[in-house]
């Protein structure tokens, strides 16, 4: 696992959250990144130089195939629960593992769900960082199979 792929999902959780709370398209929102967030120094804190390629990987597929993979995130909720009840920094945390999961076979699956525990320890509690795992497993159980 490289600090650089670590940190494009943790930037990559950021950009999607970014872009649907702000309606941003997709090139202005990765050129935002590029020139002043992946591997940049804000007030004095440096960011991690993040992979770019695989950062706009992320992003701009699981923007394009967003309704694959929130159909395939929702199979996995539960009777009574629906996508839009999640978390938004959850749902885009979600949308990212599952996006290397279904299309990149390259990543083994227990670093992608090692990875994004990882990303969701950085925003949230051991409860739903134990969610994380559950969803990403049952989908890695069901297209990886």
């Amino acid at each position: 696992m490289s600090k650089a792929r670590s940190a494009a999902r943790l930037a990559a959780v950021q950009a999607l959250y970014q872009m649907d709370m702000e309606n941003i398209g997709l090139a202005r929102l990765l050129d935002e990144f590029h020139a002043h967030r992946l591997g940049a120094e804000i007030e004095d804190a440096v960011y991690t130089e993040a992979e770019q390629s695989f950062f706009d990987d992320i992003v701009s597929s699981v923007h394009a195939r967003r309704t694959e993979i929130d159909a395939l995130i929702e199979s996995k909720l539960g009777e009574q629960w629906k996508i839009g009840r999640l978390d938004k920094t959850m749902l885009q945390l979600l949308r990212a593992g599952t996006y290397e999961i279904i299309a990149r076979p390259d990543v083994p699956t227990a670093t992608v769900i090692d990875e994004y525990l990882d990303v969701a320890h950085a925003f949230f509690d051991d409860k739903d960082a134990k969610f994380v795992n559950g969803l990403l497993d049952a989908v890695a159980k069901e297209k990886r199979a």
